[in-house]
C-alpha cells in the first residue's frame, strides 16, 4: 500500500509537471526547427550569423526551461529541467559573448550542446515514465541528439557545407519530436487519472 501511495503521489507530481510544462516544449521545439529551416535556406550563411541563429534558438530553449521549472518547482524532475535551462543560457551565452571564429568551433559547440540536451532530455524521460507513455519520445529525442553530438566529434573534419546540412536536419527532427510531444501531453493528466486512482 505504501508503494501504490507512493507511486500515485510521483505519478500525479509528474502528470501535473508534464501538463503545466507542455508550451515549454512546444516554444523549444518551435525555436528549433526555425533555426533549423533558417540553416537549409541559407547554407552558405556566414558562420557568425549562423552561429547568432543557434545561440538565439538555445537561448529561448533555455529561458523556456527554466520558467517552466520554476513556476513547477514543487513537481517532480523540475530540476532536471532547471538544470537544462541553466546549462542552454550557458552555452547560448558563451556563444553570443564569443561567437565562433573558426567553423571546427561551431561545430564542437552544437555537438556539446546536443550531447548534454539528450542527456538531461533522457533523464527527464524516465521521470515522467509513471505518468505517460510518450515517454518514449523524450527517449527518442535525447538518444538522437546525444548520438549525433557523438558522430559529429568523432568525425569534425566532413565538410563545412555538409555539416551544416547535418546540423540543421538534427535542429528539424529534435524540434519536431518536442512540438510532438508537447501536444501528446498537453491533456496527458486528464487521460491518465483514472490509471494512478485506481492504485490508491
Amino acid at each position: 500500500m505504501a508503494n501504490s501511495a507512493i507511486l500515485s503521489r510521483l505519478g500525479s507530481d509528474a502528470q501535473a509537471l508534464c501538463k503545466r510544462t507542455w508550451w515549454v516544449f512546444l516554444v523549444g521545439g518551435i525555436a528549433s526547427v526555425i533555426f533549423g529551416v533558417l540553416a537549409f535556406i541559407n547554407p552558405g550563411i556566414a558562420l557568425l550569423v549562423l552561429a547568432t541563429f543557434f545561440a538565439a534558438a538555445v537561448l529561448v530553449d533555455g529561458a523556456f526551461n527554466i520558467a517552466g521549472a520554476i513556476q513547477n518547482r514543487d513537481k517532480d524532475g523540475w530540476w532536471v529541467m532547471l538544470l537544462l535551462g541553466i546549462f542552454e543560457l550557458v552555452v547560448a551565452g558563451y556563444a553570443l559573448a564569443n561567437p565562433p571564429v573558426k567553423m571546427m568551433a561551431f561545430i564542437l559547440l552544437v555537438a556539446f550542446e546536443a550531447i548534454m540536451l539528450g542527456v538531461f532530455t533522457v533523464m527527464l524521460g524516465y521521470k515522467v515514465r509513471q505518468a505517460t507513455r510518450r515517454e518514449w519520445l523524450l527517449y527518442a529525442t535525447g538518444a538522437m541528439s546525444i548520438l549525433f553530438g557523438v558522430l559529429v566529434i568523432a568525425n569534425p573534419a566532413i565538410g563545412g557545407l555538409s555539416i551544416i546540412l547535418v546540423i540543421a536536419s538534427w535542429a528539424i527532427v529534435v524540434g519536431t519530436l518536442k512540438i510532438f510531444f508537447a501536444f501528446k501531453v498537453k491533456n496527458l493528466p486528464e487521460r491518465v487519472g483514472e490509471r494512478f486512482g485506481s492504485l490508491r
